[in-house]
């Protein structure tokens, strides 16, 4: 039996440790990385057939990774899994390219399961998010009405890493951009959002899953 490439994408040691035990009796597990900067360079270099992702990582979140995986030509499947049993944040997933959404509280034969279906080109969801996946497939016109929506894809990244605690100088290094630009993208987002403040901005990015707590 074929046993498909696996690449895992989580902030913490453990979690890939135990889904790498979990995983590598049937799948091939490639490679693990601990921040979402990460993924596409590995995901480029070692091919795999599907990413186990987190949405909540370092650097650049899960959704986000998504959205750049796809707008790279990365066709590996994309299985998020999350603490999220948010049906908002699953439907703004799948719209990105993810083929499944499940909950890091499910069975380890609950998260293989849902493997094989999302190599076999089916949509898996956790039932504690939606017992049906087409509920919330099926509704993808009506995504994320959020004004997150409206921020560009660098917007969105300058985002994550302010709410981080970075400052504009880091923030600015790490998608080498200028420091103005990175104090620009800062209060454009904060007017987008309808925020005043760096606490508000933090507060945001928890409340939707951008960085954890």
């Amino acid at each position: 039996m074929k046993r498909y490439r696996v690449l895992i994408a989580d902030d913490h040691s453990m979690v890939i440790d135990g889904l790498r035990s979990l995983l590598e009796p049937e799948f091939e597990v490639v490679g693990a990385v601990t921040d979402g900067r990460a993924v596409l360079p590995e995901a480029l270099r070692l091919t795999p057939e599907v990413l186990v992702m987190d949405i909540s990582m370092p650097l650049l979140n899960g959704l986000d990774c998504t959205r750049q995986l796809r707008e790279a030509g990365v066709t590996a499947k994309i299985l998020i899994l999350t603490m999220h049993p948010d049906a908002t944040l699953a439907r703004e997933a799948l719209s990105l390219g993810a083929s499944g959404y499940i909950l890091k509280s499910s069975p380890g034969a609950e998260l293989k399961s849902a493997l094989r279906e999302v190599l076999q080109g089916r949509t898996y969801l956790s039932p504690e998010v939606a017992p049906d996946p087409s509920e919330v497939a099926g509704r993808m016109d009506s995504i994320d009405e959020d004004a997150r929506a409206h921020l560009t894809a660098r917007q969105r990244e300058v985002l994550q890493l302010l709410a981080e605690g970075k400052s504009h100088k880091e923030v600015a290094h790490i998608l080498n951009i200028s420091v103005k630009t990175a104090e620009y993208h800062k209060y454009a987002i904060l007017d987008k959002l309808g925020l005043k403040s760096n606490a508000e901005l933090v507060q945001y990015a928890i409340r939707h899953g951008i960085i954890a707590v």
